[in-house]
């Protein structure tokens, strides 16, 4: 006799976990409050959908907060079996320049959706959209607004996190685990524009441009890339990485030092070198020719540094490698690509399985984990939803 498994959410993870259940075994029904699953996928393809990273094992199990946490199911199915799963349903991917894999072009976001509910379809899981959990009724059964009590074998919970409201993962479970007893986590920003009180003059000229080719560093971790300067502050993948980083310190101390390294590829001796070597005239002709820094770069080293420490090469090369910004705060909540709090890491054990609810699970972007962007969220997503219906279709 099959087993049922009711599975609440329709985001990435619980397609993928009822994509991979085995049909023989169970009867799999997806419990979604929108009108149709899946549209935290579609957000995530806006701008070109980067369905992980082509990062060779372990160095990508490496990129998240915390590290043992997810290294199970990223081993059972990494990156490369994702692009192979979806090469056989009809989705063949490419690596792109950054080393980020996306669908191969001209497949849009939604034809990647359709594809993977072809599959739901054929395997006869049954989509039930429009119904909004609320709660657990009598003998832990699943109650839903204005839908009657369901009981299921297994119960999965892939309810998002705390961002991107419009897609339907606004957070708003977390006080009902909290209720029951679950231990959670308060949800904060993560992969998101950290604040800045930039100076009025630097940004009327520089909102909207990029730094390119950057490393930025917090605490004891550094991550090259580039980032943009925003009203708000910074954003971009140079310093998304450094959320953990950066969230611990503003716990902390309401602020946060993050230091900017605007030459990585030259050492400190190096620019101090070409500093003192330079015929140019001036200190701005030395940084654009001899350093080839462009605009905005030395307009921040001048909003930031004193006119004597910009003038003496001796002061400035060891800006240009570490000029250190205060960060004021983090964008709100709804405004984050990603978000870490939910359901404490403490409250399931190494399959997701709660200790307080036997034969319940919590998966996704709903449990206490961070990772950075360029397809590392999506990726330990797809990885747990496998990991958990192998887990669940070997148990039988």
């Amino acid at each position: 006799m099959k087993q049922t498994v009711a599975i609440i959410g329709g985001g990435p993870a619980a397609l993928a976990l009822a994509a991979f259940l085995d049909p023989q075994q169970f009867e799999v029904t997806i419990y979604e409050k929108n009108k149709t699953v899946g549209r935290k996928l579609l957000v995530a393809g806006k701008g070109g959908f980067n369905l992980t990273h082509s990062e060779p094992m372990p160095a990508f199990a490496e990129r998240y907060t915390p590290t043992e946490f997810l290294q199970p199911a990223l081993k059972h199915f990494g990156n490369e079996h994702l692009r192979q799963w979806l090469a056989r349903i009809g989705i063949p991917t490419f690596v792109g320049s950054s080393k980020r894999v996306y669908p191969e072009k001209g497949i849009k976001p939604i034809e990647v959706l359709q594809k993977m509910l072809a599959v739901l379809e054929e395997k006869g899981v049954r989509i039930l959209a429009e119904h909004t959990w609320t709660g657990w009724g009598p003998d832990h059964a699943l109650l839903f607004a204005e839908q009657p009590p369901v009981k299921a074998d297994y119960m999965v919970f892939a309810l998002g996190g705390g961002s991107w409201k419009v897609t339907g993962s606004d957070g708003s479970w977390l006080p009902v685990f909290a209720q029951k007893g679950i231990e959670t986590v308060d949800f904060k920003p993560a992969n998101c524009t950290y604040q800045i009180d930039w100076p009025s003059a630097f940004l009327s000229k520089n909102e909207g441009q990029p730094l390119k080719n950057i490393a930025i560093s917090c605490a004891n971790s550094t991550q090259r890339g580039e980032a943009v300067i925003t009203r708000f502050g910074l954003e971009g993948n140079a310093i998304y990485a450094l959320s953990p980083q950066i969230q611990a310190q503003l716990d902390q101390a309401q602020k946060a030092t993050v230091f900017l390294d605007l030459k990585p590829m030259f050492t400190e001796e190096e620019i101090l070198r070409r500093l003192r070597s330079s015929r140019e005239k001036t200190m701005t002709s030395t940084l654009r020719r001899g350093l080839k820094l462009g605009a905005t770069k030395m307009d921040i080293l001048q909003a930031f540094l004193p006119k004597e420490t910009y003038l003496d090469p001796e002061k400035l090369a060891p800006n240009i490698k570490r000029l250190p910004l205060t960060l004021l705060g983090s964008a709100p909540l709804d405004e984050a690509i990603s978000t870490t709090g939910g359901i404490a890491l403490d409250a399931v054990d190494a399959h997701f399985e709660l200790a307080q609810l036997p034969q319940t699970f919590c998966i996704g972007e709903m449990l206490d984990w961070n990772a950075p962007t360029g397809g590392y969220l999506l990726q330990a997503c797809f990885s747990m939803g496998v990991f958990l219906a192998d887990y669940l279709g070997g148990r039988r």
